[in-house]
């Protein structure tokens, strides 16, 4: 049988024992439940913001156009497949709706932009 190395989990280095008569010198210890808080850099902070504005308005742009679009809404191969599905897209107020929620996406893009400003 070839031979087979055996995994043994790496265990940190024992510390000395302590002399007699002396108190064990022990690292301190967090406060139960508390950790430092971790800082994120600024830069990945804006990139993130930045980022998160410009999907959202990307996003909103496109549900607000197309409703109105006849190549996305009127011709689309889910509203040809069911025609029930189509009476209810063609419909004035849908369309309204489904704009409605774009702008509705552009107003939560506009509203991160200017509520992060520089803290």
């Amino acid at each position: 049988m070839p031979q087979q190395l055996e995994l043994t989990p790496l265990l940190p280095a024992a510390s000395p024992a302590p002399e007699p008569g002396q108190a064990p010198v022990s690292a301190p210890e967090p406060q139960a439940g508390r950790q430092a808080p971790q800082r994120i850099p600024h830069w990945l902070e804006r990139g993130e913001l930045f980022l998160r504005v410009l999907l959202r308005m990307y996003i909103g742009l496109a549900i607000c156009y197309a409703p109105w679009s006849r190549m996305f809404w009127d011709q689309n191969p889910l509203f040809v497949q069911f025609p029930t599905l189509s009476i209810w897209a063609a419909n004035g107020a849908v369309r309204g709706i489904v704009s409605g929620l774009g702008l509705l996406n552009l107003w939560i893009a506009f509203h991160d932009a200017v509520r992060h400003r520089d803290r």
